[in-house]
């Protein structure tokens, strides 16, 4: 009994080892295919090798040449060579695929036909006679089969939603090396866009009639849908929303269009912090409410508060005809700036109306706005005054940038020109023009931006021109390794109202703007970039004095939030050398 059980057990190990020996497991040596020039044909090969299975030490065994050399025949047959020889060579466990792919089979004939409506749209024939094998081209059967699929999706997008394949045939006459092609395509009848149905609450079915880019008994575009889609998630009156076509339920071969939405709560709020060295910490309140009524009106309100600056905006917004683009806006806001530097001390009323425009998928925006304003102010050594500006203005703007935080790409370019006439609602005669203009521009690990800016302000009476209206340069957005606002025309001595005490060198603001700069960073590391800086500029009343420069260098931290710019700076000018930090968070343009 004990020897039987041992001679079973020798028996067992034996045919298990004898098994193992024969599994064939996946090739994982490396494959040299040569004689085959086009990259296509030898991934091809590469890939049916890598499915096949069979163990290393066999590779020598004709069998498992001759199951390569089917395997190699397989792979090069689509693209039309049935007819190729394949020796291997194993060279230290290496395997050499020497291939003679041998003459093709070219295309002998292509029988094309449309039938169906998409015989007489032009567009359909153009897709379908755009098949590109034609006769005497080396047969390819992916550019085949990839075209059957890209002429259904194209049917299926443009309408044709009946649409089949009523005759595929691939035909192969191996010994003349030919094929035949046979592509015959049922279009059936083209679909038509029906009625909008909305699925939830249906308040916006005006404001959706407005955004819609087709109507009823258009041809069927998935295009088109695209973009209705795009509009609707765009107009910033929807928390969800998606609109599709219901096929199922086409009448008469118009094909509803099924819109599900959730709107936006009723009233959104949100908080933001930051800081800068120009203003110091600054609190950021918003509220949002997206429907007043059916037309689309909304209205928002934001309350900002930093040590210099405080102020409180609403506008009401009135969509007109694109609503994304196309709105007119009614702002009211109250503001207080006190900033010591300067000794400005300013409370402005405002009222404006603006009417913004844009077309799709343009980066222009024009703005034509009227503006009251009401400013009591002191500046400088001047009492204290009160101007109020009765102001028709134009705008316009382009801003193209590739990511709204971490920009490598963009450009921004804004002109913008406001009027004021004496006896017409205004106290003086006022115009005032600026244009600015900024470019960013990103190559492997570097970085470049420049950017510019100029001002004029034209009056009958400048010393009543208030304050916040008047052009002053210095600071983190501007001349940096200068104080905020430090850069303008100055008065010698100035008694402070309050105090009795004398400044110096006080900023009054000038008629007069002009500012560029050129800052170039290298990427060290994923999110940081070091950086050099050198701006130059001034802010005056007739450009007699030499401009103020500034010049350092600093770090990006490309936060989650957006990019988090330090600087080191010094400013140089007539009256100030200074050193200075800066920091800013937030996009460039």
């Amino acid at each position: 009994m004990k020897l039987t059980h041992k001679l079973h057990t020798i028996y067992a190990a034996t045919f298990s080892l004898i098994l193992l020996c024969f599994i064939p497991v996946a090739l994982s040596v490396e494959v040299e295919v040569e004689g085959v020039e086009e990259s296509a044909i030898e991934n091809n090969i590469k890939l049916h090798m890598n499915n096949l299975e069979v163990t290393e030490a066999l590779l020598s065994d004709p069998f498992w040449q001759d199951e390569i050399a089917r395997t190699v025949a397989t792979a090069v047959e689509p693209f039309g060579y049935y007819n190729s020889e394949t020796r291997v060579e194993n060279n230290e466990g290496d395997i050499i695929l020497h291939i003679e792919l041998n003459t093709p089979l070219t295309v002998a004939n292509v029988t094309r036909e449309i039938i169906g409506q998409g015989r007489a749209d032009p567009g359909f024939r153009e897709r379908f006679n755009g098949f590109s094998l034609k006769r005497g081209d080396v047969l390819n059967q992916p550019v085949y089969e990839g075209f059957k699929s890209s002429m259904f999706n194209y049917a299926l997008s443009h309408g044709y939603f009946d649409f089949n394949w009523q005759v595929t045939r691939l035909d192969l006459v191996r010994e003349e090396r030919e094929a035949n092609i046979v592509l015959i395509a049922q279009s059936g009848r083209r679909y038509q866009f029906g009625d909008i149905t909305i699925i939830g609450d249906d308040k916006s079915a005006a404001i959706l009639k407005r955004l819609n880019p087709f109507s009823v008994g258009e041809p069927y575009s998935s295009a088109k849908l695209t973009e209705f889609n795009r509009r609707l998630n765009q107009s910033g009156y929807f928390s969800r929303v998606i609109a599709r076509p219901v096929v199922s339920k086409a009448n008469d071969l118009l094909v509803p269009i099924e819109i599900t939405l959730i709107h936006k709560p009723k009233d959104s709020f949100n908080v933001g912090v930051g800081a800068a060295t120009d203003t110091g910490p600054r609190l950021r309140l918003r509220w949002d409410r997206p429907w007043i009524n059916s037309r689309g009106h909304s209205v928002s309100s934001e309350l900002f508060v930093s040590s210099p600056e405080q102020s409180l905006t609403v506008d009401y917004r009135i969509p007109m005809q694109d609503i994304t683009n196309d709105y007119l806006s009614i702002e009211a806001g109250y503001q207080f700036i006190d900033y010591t530097n300067t000794d400005t001390e300013a409370e402005t009323l405002s009222i404006a109306a603006h009417r913004y425009w844009q077309d799709t998928d343009s980066f222009w925006r024009q703005d034509g706005s009227l503006t009251y304003l009401r400013e009591k102010y002191l500046q400088g050594a001047e009492p204290e005054q009160t101007t109020q500006l009765l102001m028709p203005g134009y705008a316009i703007r382009y801003l193209n940038r590739d990511d709204p935080l971490n920009i490598t790409s963009g450009a921004y370019f804004q002109a913008f020109v406001q009027v004021g006439r004496a006896h017409a609602g205004s106290d003086i005669d006022y115009a005032k023009s600026v244009i600015e203009g900024a470019m960013i521009r990103t190559a492997d690990k570097h970085w470049l931006m420049v950017r510019a800016e100029g001002g004029a302000i034209e009056t009958s009476d400048f010393s009543r021109v208030p304050a916040s209206l008047r052009f002053f340069a210095g600071g983190d957005q501007s001349i940096r390794g200068f104080a905020y606002r430090d850069i303008s025309p100055k008065e010698d001595v100035v008694i402070d109202p309050e105090t009795g005490e004398e400044q110096n060198n006080v900023s009054v603001g000038g008629q007069y703007l002009f500012t560029t700069s050129a800052e170039y960073a290298y990427r060290v590391a994923d999110n940081w970039r070091a950086a050099v800086f050198a701006d130059a500029g001034t802010a005056t009343n007739d450009f007699d004095e030499d401009l103020a420069m500034g010049f350092g260098v600093g770090f990006h931290w490309l936060s989650p939030i957006g990019p988090v710019r330090v600087y080191g700076a010094r400013g140089l000018s007539d009256f100030e050398n200074s050193l200075r930090l800066h920091f800013v968070l937030g996009p460039e343009l």
